[in-house]
């Protein structure tokens, strides 16, 4: 009873102070608390999960760190260990009822707020802030305390009366007082020095500042006259306007007011002097502007902390004058031309800074290295001129701001990463994730402007290739898991950048442009070194890089005669059998694995056929090397790194150097494999052979010919070649080159470039004449073969001494395994049909084709000829003399 009548009062007073109903309203108050009791009485909710309350606290505690709020979760953390001392039963409770109050914590919540939970030491004597003493003498009331005070003198002043009543209204002019008292008031009288002289000192300084607001006088002409300055009084304000102060002499752009005049000279003279350093103020007031943006590019930021720091020397030096000229401790002569004079060398390298700062903000859109090129040029030409001071001044901002700049530059090519948001470097990266074949040419790219120029300063431009290079090595030493290789590698010091290493004094003839890039290249060097030979000796040792390329060459470039020519044959055979089978790729594929296997292996070796090539009939394809051979594809499939060096492109090179080779074989295997009727008499085929084999070996020659200078004048010396170049290579993209450039060379000394097409083609045709000239045979022995076998039937049939049985046998027709020489009815048909060789004799058809060999062959010399004598390009001598070979047959015949 007692707790449900604690719960009853307790209840009674929640309700009272949330819905706050007045006391006549009793029995409403009591409904609401009947109400509130019986539901607590009855609820159904279970104590507070502990557990739940100490995740939701850590989560907390998490947020306020991932927000930044580090101070926050501190002293969330430290509350939380100082109350497990004092855990109780109902400390869940108190905690999860502190959460649910909570609103936005992260945001709402001020660390402030925890002081007035700390008891003040009550012996702790108060301590006296400028906030009292300002609250107690007026100060926070008066906002313009601190203005400049009007010092001008006023015309009435007749005693010291009405300057002090003056004096007073001058000062309550500046100052703004809560009351009207007036001792809260500041006047200058009332400031002054309280030791004796004060008062005298005072007036002394006031009438030192009166010609600022004097009023010009006028002369009897009515013209205003020039208000006199001393030279003291011109220094001062020359000195305040170097440095950046207002001036009551010269206006905000450093303009010389003509109001004044430097006493005891001539205004010609004054306006020359002053003239002379209102220039130097508007030649500093640009550092000066620059120097106060707010610039977010640490490159800028750099650049502007060093013209700071110039600017901060300067002003000390500014400030040695005027102490010098304040503290008079020995005879002083105060000339502003000596003053000039001493500024002169402080302002030199300044000047230099502010044509730089000058010429960026006319520039549109400047880069933010765009300094860094002008910096560079201003120090080679500081040197040229012989100023040392200015050179080694401006050398040393350059190689300060320079060390911001090689920051993303030694990332790069140490780890292969790029600084987020950087807009300054020259490497991009693609959105995308290529393929790994193609991570060295996709994944990262060099940036250009508008204009084509790549987006980095031009002193650095010749190096840009291989600090880009360095960098790319390493991400593919990364996918191969041998970074840490190439870092155990690295040499732990890298050349110093600074301008005492880079520009010694014993060496200060020289140019810097030459100098930096020595010092660079040696910088580079040491992280381009090592990344390149560290991936050049894995691509030669872990990925068999020359293996790859001995494959390639004994499937494309058929170096090993006796595997291509049983590839060739097999490939052939199915043609001269009229069967598709040839288009088959895994016939094709089984053909390929079976000759080359004993010099690559057979599972990375494939065939496939360019259906959009095909489109002809079985007949069509056999009598033209041009329709059929080209189709026949073979692919090797290499290392991903490999094919770093090997890329597609080039592999289309090789596939047109072996359908070239193949093309050339064929005409070389028809010519070889012509079949005589062994059932042809050679009575009356005299005349017939002898064309027929003259025809033959001038036809076998020119094909003999072409294959000699590709293998022995081509293909063999440039293969030799390309492995020196790879074992010269520093680096992978010399290796890319030097295989790109041994792909350009067999391309264009095997005739197979754009600008010998015609010539190609030309070749072409002859190895179809070859074809022609086998058909044509061919159909003549068969046709001569027939003639025979009928006259053969015939006599025996109208002998008279022959028996009847011999007679009938006579009269059968041949089975067709009587002879596995002879030929196929159909094809013999088809071949009769093709290109109506029924429609000439056969002598004329062997004259026709002996004739168009000739015109081809004139053609073929005579263009190689021209062509080899009008062109530059290296492969012109090896056309030269493949014409001279060729003109041997000419003059030959």
């Amino acid at each position: 009873m007692a707790y449900l009548a604690e719960l009853g009062a307790l209840t009674g007073e929640l309700i009272a102070a949330v819905t706050a109903i007045p006391e006549d309203q009793r029995a409403r108050l009591d409904a609401y608390r009947e109400s509130a009791v019986r539901s607590l009485r009855h609820h159904k909710f279970g104590q507070t999960n502990q557990f739940d309350v100490d995740d939701r606290l850590r989560g907390y505690e998490e947020h306020f760190r991932v927000v930044n709020r580090e101070a926050l979760a501190d002293a969330l953390s430290k509350r939380l260990g100082a109350l497990k001392p004092h855990h109780n039963q109902w400390t869940p409770e108190v905690l999860h009822f502190i959460l649910e109050l909570s609103d936005q914590p992260a945001q709402k919540s001020r660390l402030s707020d925890l002081d007035l939970l700390v008891e003040p030491d009550v012996d702790v004597v108060p301590q006296l802030t400028w906030q009292e003493i300002a609250k107690e003498d007026g100060w926070d009331e008066e906002q313009a305390l601190w203005k400049n005070v009007n010092f001008s003198p006023s015309s009435d002043e007749d005693d010291d009366d009405n300057e002090d009543a003056l004096s007073v209204a001058s000062a309550e002019s500046l100052t703004s007082a809560s009351s009207g008292d007036d001792r809260h008031h500041r006047i200058a009288r009332r400031l002054a020095i309280r030791s004796p002289g004060g008062e005298v000192l005072l007036e002394v300084a006031e009438n030192s500042q009166a010609w600022r607001h004097a009023t010009p006088a006028t002369d009897g002409d009515g013209r205003s006259k020039k208000i006199s300055l001393t030279t003291s009084q011109l220094l001062r304000e020359i000195l305040f306007m170097l440095g950046g102060l207002e001036t009551s002499l010269f206006d905000r752009k450093s303009n010389p007011l003509a109001t004044y005049q430097l006493v005891g000279v001539s205004w010609d003279t004054h306006k020359a002097l002053v003239t002379s350093f209102a220039e130097c103020g508007r030649k500093l007031a640009p550092l000066r502007g620059f120097s106060k943006q707010n610039e977010q590019v640490p490159l800028l930021q750099v650049f502007q902390d060093s013209l700071q720091k110039s600017l901060r020397s300067f002003d000390q030096k500014l400030a040695k004058i005027q102490g010098r000229l304040v503290e008079i401790k020995e005879d002083l002569v105060v000339s502003l031309i000596g003053v000039l004079t001493e500024l002169g060398p402080h302002l030199a390298p300044l000047y230099v800074l502010s044509g730089i700062v000058r010429q960026l903000q006319e520039e549109r859109n400047p880069r933010a290295f765009r300094y860094l090129e002008l910096l560079f040029d201003a120090v080679g030409i500081a040197q040229m001129e012989g100023n040392l001071a200015i050179y080694e001044f401006l050398g040393s901002i350059f190689f300060d701001c320079f060390q911001v700049y090689l920051k993303p530059i030694r990332i790069w090519m140490e780890e292969g990463r790029l600084l987020p948001g950087d807009r300054t470097f020259f490497v991009s990266e693609s959105p995308t994730k290529p393929p790994l074949p193609q991570i060295w040419r996709s994944q990262f790219n060099l940036l250009r402007t508008p204009e084509g120029n790549l987006h980095a300063p031009r002193f650095l431009r010749p190096a840009i290739n291989r600090i880009f290079t360095a960098g790319k090595s390493i991400i593919v030493l990364k996918h191969l898991k041998h970074h840490d290789a190439a870092r155990s590698r690295r040499d732990e010091a890298e050349p110093q950048m600074n301008f005492g290493d880079v520009c010694p004094a014993i060496l200060e003839f020289a140019p810097f442009s030459e100098l930096f890039s020595a010092s660079f290249h040696a910088w580079i060097q040491s992280k381009h070194h090592t990344a390149s030979s560290t991936l050049r000796e894995l691509l030669f040792s872990g990925n068999g890089l020359f293996q790859s390329l001995d494959a390639l060459q004994h499937i494309y470039l058929m170096s090993d005669g006796s595997q291509a020519d049983a590839f060739a044959s097999a490939v052939f055979k199915h043609l001269d059998s009229l069967s598709d089978s040839w288009r088959d790729r895994f016939t094709l594929t089984e053909i390929a694995q079976e000759a080359f296997s004993p010099s690559v292996d057979r599972y990375r070796l494939s065939a496939k056929i360019n259906t959009r090539v095909l489109g002809h009939s079985a007949v069509a394809s056999r009598s033209s090397v041009r329709l059929s051979l080209p189709a026949i594809r073979l692919d090797f499939r290499l290392n991903w790194p490999v094919q770093i060096i090997v890329p597609e492109e080039s592999i289309e090179g090789y596939q047109a150097i072996f359908a070239f080779l193949l093309q050339s074989r064929r005409a070389v295997f028809v010519l070889k494999n012509s079949i005589l009727g062994s059932q042809v008499s050679e009575a009356g085929l005299v005349d017939h052979l002898a064309r027929y084999y003259l025809l033959r070996s001038k036809l076998l020659w020119f094909c003999n010919s072409i294959m000699t200078y590709l293998t022995s004048l081509v293909l063999a010396p440039n293969t030799d070649r390309l492995r020196r170049c790879l074992n010269e290579a520093t680096d992978v993209d010399d290796m890319i080159t030097a295989h790109s450039d041994f792909i350009n060379r067999i391309i264009n000394e095997s005739c197979q470039g754009p600008k010998l097409q015609p010539i190609r083609d030309c070749m072409l045709d002859i190895f179809d004449l070859a074809i022609k000239l086998d058909d044509a045979h061919q159909v003549e022995m068969v046709k001569r073969a027939e003639e025979e076998e009928e006259i053969s039937r015939l006599s025996i049939m109208s002998s008279p001494s022959k028996t009847p049985a011999k007679r009938k046998k006579a009269v059968q027709p041949k089975k067709e395994d009587d002879d596995e020489d002879d030929l196929d009815p159909n094809w013999e048909s088809m071949i009769a049909k093709k290109g109506g060789t029924t429609d000439k004799p056969h002598a004329i058809k062997l004259k026709d084709l002996d004739s168009d060999f000739e015109r081809h062959l004139r053609f073929v010399a005579s263009g190689l000829r021209g062509v080899g004598r009008a062109s530059r390009e290296e492969a012109a001598g090896k056309w030269d003399l493949l014409a001279e070979m060729l003109e041997i047959g000419i003059r030959g015949d």
